[in-house]
């Protein structure tokens, strides 16, 4: 029955999703799958909507005023859409088309009941699965009102919700086109929905079946609540029996009605377990066939199960690949480098290659593999306690993982795995010389690699970055840089549980660490105050920079210096930026843009400093912290010496309090580094980049982003480049925004949080991870976007998380609220810097805290609580 406007479902497959939609390539594919029955039926194809609408000029008119649209002026959205859709119906089936529908639906029986279902070309896809954006019809009988149905089909492509589902996705409205399944329509004892993965957890091993009685719009409507069955390793584990009390049945002349279910019925079972099991079985040989998990809609009649729809989770977080089948705990990389974002390919390969542990990639994040070290006691007993020091969350996730008898296996403590996690490295003394040594070590390897890589290019810079990468890990595991990170934290947390226990007092060194010495982090932001300070007394540079979006970053200082006192502030820019530029947020991706690169992105906060703070801010910020800090000490060491034994506390605790204020801010440095060796990696392969697009093998320079290193090796070798990967690439990226990434996940698919196990909270009060001591009160700034800042003095700074790059809008607030964080992550390190009381880990901040609201944040005991 191939044709241009009809094919037969048996014809088709998921290649021809141009063709036939999403719904009628996966019900084409379905098809053929041994042992899957499909309803009988054809696909109006697109083609025939191609057809219907150029036969009306005027939609293109209207299209276009669509794509001008706010997306968030609701009432235009839903007027236009509403007479796109009227125009559409209106139009004239022409007499060929409708004449091979009417063929179409002879060979189903001219009589037959049938249903009639849209089927968009953006549907049922890996990224985006546009579940119930489009209409289906069920129980529609003959050719009349099929046809009328098709055109329903067509118009329902502009429903306001769909139009706007579009808009969120980043869809173009002309690039999606709507085909239209029909088929002999399925009169069933029950129906429901099969989940071959747990679709909260994720957890690939577990199925879920819900079912009621009748045709499967009751339990979509949310008419019914369904039966529920769980399904692990082939048996129901779980069941709950729901008292069904109406059901949606098929009329007899078409159309559907619900209908009250006898009260014997309703507490019956819709499936028996041996059906529930059968089905899995059906769903898992479907997933096998798509190759990841499916959302399946099924009909059971006559005791034999049909399937009518299947389309990809898309919610699922992916699963790293492995090459074996036992069992994996992966930890989140992105949730301790504060950037849980998704990284283009570039960016992941280059943090590979330059990290000092494997990472596993998935879902555009990285994570590591720590099974085997919670496979032996004393190594476990290491990890839970390093990574539940930086973020309880992470550790309370692995417990339950752990709590899970059979999940992670048992080693014995010698062996493979290595020592234990987080042993601690030989004392260092407490001598600041030695900060300098290890600052002069990194400062020489950096000028060393900016010297060296010049004269590199083509293959022969691949071989060169591949040893300096081995640099790069050499640099980043010196033995004495170890020694003086964890002399830093190793001293915060014995001043902390020390103090505690012998005066009372709750993170006691995050005042004692105020304005500590050599932390470039905190330098930074206080660095961007003595801009300000140049450029507050020049009207005409202030004037400039409120208008700098019209400039572009390629001739903002340039054009800034033409400006009246511009010479002088461009010159304080540029000082800024040889000492930060390489700095940008998300940094720990190569391929972000960093401040060098685009300039501009300093311009709000360099505005809110010159209107926010009086000249000589950062000297008076800088002491001000560093008095607070020596008038603890005097403090805690005269309220110490009147303890028992008071002489010794206090002379312990001035060791450890000299201790962290001489390594806490090197804390700092080794990203610092880091961070600057990338940037010059980076330009070194943008340069090449420049190459390839001049030799016409690449179309743009930034298509090196979604290629690996060795890819891009490869590249530059052999001058040829898969140009439908590129763009893989770049649609699998475009997806990976929409995932959450899990602190931890494991090989069977589950994404754990973890939890605060707290009952002292007020009610309704956000928990968190105490970071930085105090309490404040405040108007709440929800900031997702450090270029969209726009601050006021006393305002708190609430986002998901914060990398270096964001210090220099903590000199403007009063205190911080992240998503994510642990006690070491560098927001939570500045924080006490600054003396801002600050709460991470705080799950859907965004999104409970909204802009403007009066929130209260209680930095020592680890709570936010929302006030208006």
């Amino acid at each position: 029955m191939t044709g241009q406007y009809v094919r037969d479902l048996q014809e088709v497959d998921e290649t021809q999703v141009a063709a036939v939609g999403g719904k009628g390539a996966h019900l084409g594919g379905l098809s053929r799958i041994d042992g899957i029955r499909v309803p009988a039926g054809f696909c109006v194809t697109t083609d025939a909507f191609r057809r219907i609408m150029a036969e009306a000029p005027s939609l293109d008119d209207q299209l276009d005023r669509l794509a001008r649209l706010d997306p968030d002026d609701r009432e235009a959205l839903r007027t236009l859409s509403a007479q796109i859709r009227r125009i559409i119906e209106e139009i004239a089936v022409p007499d060929d088309l409708a004449a091979a529908i009417t063929r179409g639906l002879a060979r189903l029986g001219e009589r037959a009941a049938c249903a009639v279902r849209s089927s968009a070309t953006a549907e049922d896809l890996p990224t985006a699965s546009f579940a119930g954006q489009q209409d289906t019809y069920l129980n529609v009988v003959g050719p009349a009102a099929v046809l009328r149905h098709v055109s329903r089909c067509w118009a329902s492509l502009f429903t306001e919700r769909a139009v706007a589902y579009r808009r969120h996705n980043g869809i173009d409205h002309r690039t999606v086109h709507m085909a239209v399944v029909v088929q002999r329509m399925v009169v069933p004892h029950a129906a429901g929905v099969l989940f071959t993965a747990d679709p909260v957890t994720g957890n690939r091993t577990v199925a879920t079946v819900d079912a009621g009685f009748g045709l499967g719009e009751a339990l979509v409507s949310g008419l019914v609540n369904p039966d529920v069955f769980t399904v692990r390793h082939g048996e129901v584990v779980a069941r709950a029996i729901a008292a069904k009390q109406r059901a949606v049945r098929a009329l007899p002349g078409g159309g559907t009605r619900d209908v009250a279910v006898e009260p014997t019925r309703q507490e019956q079972p819709a499936l028996t377990d041996a059906q529930v099991v059968r089905l899995v079985r059906l769903g898992r040989r479907i997933e096998a066939h798509f190759g990841r998990p499916q959302d399946i809609e099924w009909c059971l009649a006559d005791d034999d199960f049909q399937i009518v729809q299947s389309r990809p989770i898309t919610t699922l977080y992916p699963v790293p690949e492995r090459g074996d089948e036992e069992n994996h705990v992966y930890v989140s990389v992105g949730h301790g480098q504060m950037m849980t974002d998704p990284m283009k390919p570039l960016g992941l390969s280059m943090w590979q290659l330059t990290a000092m542990v494997p990472m596993h990639e998935a879902g555009g994040r990285l994570f590591v593999d720590v099974t085997r070290r919670l496979a032996a006691p004393a190594s476990r007993a290491g990890l839970l306690d390093v990574l539940g020091r930086g973020d309880p969350l992470v550790r309370d996730a692995l417990e339950t993982v752990l709590d899970r008898d059979d999940f992670v296996p048992s080693l014995p403590d010698a062996g493979p795995g290595g020592p234990p996690a987080g042993g601690a490295p030989a004392p260092v003394e407490t001598d600041p010389a030695v900060v300098t040594e290890l600052i002069e070590r990194s400062r020489a390897s950096v000028a060393a690699l900016e010297r060296d890589i010049r004269t590199r290019s083509g293959p022969a810079l691949f071989d060169f970055l591949l040893d300096a990468f081995e640099e790069h890990k050499r640099v980043l595991g010196d033995p004495l840089s170890l020694q003086a990170i964890m002399a830093g934290m190793e001293a915060t947390w014995w001043l902390n549980d020390k103090l505690a226990e012998w005066l009372g007092e709750k993170n006691a060194a995050d005042t004692l660490t105020l304005s500590a010495p050599d932390n470039v982090t905190s330098e930074m932001g206080l660095a961007l105050l003595d801009v300000a300070d140049v450029i507050r007394p020049l009207p005409e540079v202030v004037a400039f920079l409120r208008g700098v979006e019209d400039v572009g970053d390629a001739a903002f200082l340039d054009e800034l210096a033409k400006v009246a006192g511009g010479a002088g502030a461009r010159d304080a820019i540029e000082a800024y930026l040889d000492r930060y530029g390489m700095r940008c947020v998300g940094e720990i991706d190569i391929t972000r843009p960093r401040w060098r690169e685009c300039p501009t992105t300093l311009v709000p906060l360099i505005l809110d400093n010159v209107g926010n703070f009086e000249p000589g801010a950062a000297g008076r910020r800088f002491e001000q912290g560093r008095q607070k800090a020596r008038a603890k000490e005097r403090d805690v060491l005269s309220r110490l010496r009147e303890l028992p034994d008071g002489d010794r506390k206090a002379d312990e605790t001035k060791r450890m309090i000299d201790r962290v204020r001489t390594f806490i801010g090197y804390r700092e440095y080794p990203k610092y580094g880091i961070v600057s060796r990338y940037f010059v990696y980076k330009q070194a392969l943008l340069r090449e980049a420049e190459s390839l697009v001049r030799a016409g093998v690449l179309r743009e320079r930034e298509d090196v982003f979604y290629l690996t290193f060795q890819e891009l090796h490869d590249v530059v070798r052999s001058h040829r480049v898969d140009d439908r990967l590129v763009r893989r690439r770049k649609d699998a990226f475009r997806s990976y925004h929409a995932l959450t990434p899990p602190r931890v996940l494991t090989s069977e698919g589950e994404a754990i949080n973890g939890t605060y196990r707290r009952d002292d909270l007020p009610a309704g009060a956000l928990s968190g991870l105490p970071v930085s001591a105090g309490t404040v009160e405040g108007r709440a700034r929800v900031i997702l976007d450090l270029a969209r800042a726009d601050l006021r003095a006393g305002d708190i700074l609430v986002t998901t998380f914060t990398d270096p790059s964001w210090s220099p809008l903590f000199v403007g607030v009063a205190g911080l609220v992240t998503e994510v964080g642990g006690l070491m992550t560098h927001g939570a390190v500045i924080a006490r810097e600054y003396g801002l009381p600050a709460v991470v880990g705080v799950e859907r901040a965004t999104r409970l805290i909204r802009d403007g609201q009066r929130i209260r944040v209680h930095g020592t005991e680890g709570y936010v609580e929302i006030l208006s």
